[in-house]
């Protein structure tokens, strides 16, 4: 999962790319990039891993000139965590583009071969963002030809790449001398919002992941970028746009509005907010209906994204809301190391008890979802020593028994607590004394009541269907074995941190 912003403006945007970016950070804590085009018509690059905070400096930001740019946050689903893999990319020829991209490709390795064969492309990384990149310049190499590169030009190259491209990708590109073009896949499963701002009476406009970008920024939002459309905007402020996919359709990412995006974002014509509220008026209804046997004392929301949900659940079952768990906000990152223990003090870093919410009561604890279940038993088992009497769980999502991989870092299916179990058998593997999940139809009722033109989510993570329809079982397993290798480095890595931390203290 990433966040991607791009501003055409006729002031310096490099403040305004950074502040995008931290209201992005949720999106992706692993890498932060920013490029712009200075008045000499050359790139002005700055990447690396870490926050936006720590990979920014004055020095940076004065080195990033120029009133046309694009920056990205980082959370790595293909490929690497190594700072080479940090975005944006660029590519010298044609023209000199650059590219940020939320995502991800299924026939990643089907382009890398058609790269090289055709066009003797090198893809210097594993990222499949790197990839994209490389495609969208061989659709424009076409052009390259021509005097001057014209809009109809940018989209038919747009075109080429959906017709070569499979699976969810929401990007935003810079050519030099040209402009930003953004570009949303055929399914519309990454978001991309547009804005415009007017400032001293002329137009700038601003594309990015969530509207939270764009809100503190002080553009307005126009509208969401259609699924397959194609965003072309010039450096003189001029915009353009073209439906560049044949047969579009609109499947947003369901987990977006589970547990990604910001509270307060409207992706798609839908509140964020809201549709949690909903989530949680769904979930508190299907509890008052089936589990009146509970005797729950208290609800209590397992910080930060179950927060409305839990507070609506309590208001539908008439129950005291209580905030029984105080997250620390200040915690220094947590450097993987193997072992449960570590895993479980790491919890504990994190989260704290109030003691006086859990002594002597039957708890209900409110998650937005469950992925692999470490960490649900292990505030469960924190609650028990707190001096609760008994501990449910709730989930605002359903069971997560499938692996996504349209951008969400989900891992292999037998990793899923819920792959392959009922519930019961989860419940009894969680230590919980009930365990309670969302209705598909439930949930997928609460985010599109405001808006009843969706009439399908992309929901694989939950139903095992898979709308780019190119993920089959032949696919499953060469997955899964690429997931097995990768664990294995990561693991021998994590073990020879470990040993150096021990030899360091």
């Amino acid at each position: 999962m990433c966040g991607i912003v791009g501003i055409v403006s006729f002031i310096s945007i490099n403040q305004y790319i950074y502040d995008s970016l931290t209201v992005l950070q949720h999106r992706g804590q692993d890498s932060a990039g920013i490029c712009t085009i200075d008045k000499s018509n050359c790139f002005r690059l700055r990447k690396a891993n870490g926050l936006v905070r720590d990979v920014f400096n004055k020095k940076h930001m004065k080195y990033l000139q120029g009133d046309i740019g694009i920056g990205h946050v980082r959370y790595p689903t293909s490929g690497s965590s190594c700072a080479s893999e940090a975005q944006p990319f660029y590519v010298n020829s044609p023209y000199g583009i650059t590219l940020a991209h939320n995502g991800n490709l299924t026939n990643v390795d089907e382009l890398r071969k058609y790269l090289f064969k055709n066009s003797r492309r090198h893809v210097n990384t594993h990222s499949d963002s790197e990839v994209l990149l490389n495609v969208f310049a061989q659709e424009l190499s076409d052009f390259q030809h021509n005097s001057c590169l014209k809009y109809q030009d940018i989209f038919k190259a747009v075109t080429g790449v959906h017709k070569k491209i499979r699976g969810a990708y929401a990007v935003i590109s810079m050519i030099i001398g040209h402009g930003i073009v953004a570009f949303r896949d055929p399914h519309g499963i990454r978001p991309l919002i547009l804005g415009k701002r007017i400032t001293a009476n002329r137009a700038e406009y601003m594309v990015a992941s969530e509207s939270v970008a764009l809100d503190i920024t002080g553009f307005t939002v126009l509208r969401d970028v259609a699924p397959g459309e194609a965003i072309y905007i010039t450096q003189q402020g001029k915009l353009f746009s073209c439906q560049c996919a044949e047969n579009p359709q609109n499947n947003p990412c369901l987990f977006e509005y589970v547990y990604f995006a910001r509270p307060d974002s409207c992706l798609d014509k839908i509140s964020v907010y809201s549709a949690r509220v909903r989530m949680g008026t769904k979930l508190g209804k299907k509890i008052s209906r089936e589990w009146k046997h509970l005797n729950i004392d208290v609800v209590i929301p397992i910080p930060e994204t179950s927060t409305d949900i839990a507070l609506e659940i309590a208001h539908i079952i008439n129950k005291p809301y209580r905030q029984g768990f105080v997250k620390n906000r200040y915690v220094g990152r947590t450097f993987i190391m193997p072992g449960n223990n570590v895993r479980k003090i790491a919890i504990k870093r994190k989260l704290n008890t109030n003691r006086a919410e859990f002594i002597n009561k039957n708890v209900l604890l409110v998650d937005d979802s469950i992925v692999r279940g470490t960490t649900s038993k292990q505030i469960i088992e924190m609650a028990r020593e707190a001096g609760a009497k008994n501990v449910y769980l709730a989930s605002a999502a359903p069971e997560i028994r499938f692996p996504n991989f349209y951008g969400i870092n989900m891992p292999n299916s037998t990793e899923l607590i819920a792959h392959g179990r009922k519930t019961e058998e989860i419940c009894a593997l969680i230590k919980s004394d009930a365990l309670i999940f969302q209705d598909l139809n439930d949930l997928i009722e609460a985010v599109r009541e405001e808006n009843l033109n969706i009439t399908q989510f992309e929901c694989s993570v939950f139903n095992g269907v898979y709308i780019t329809r190119d993920i089959d079982e032949n696919y499953l397993n060469n997955f899964n074995c690429v997931y097995d290798k990768k664990s294995k480095v990561t693991l021998c890595r994590e073990v020879e941190n470990l040993e150096i931390y021990n030899e360091e203290n």
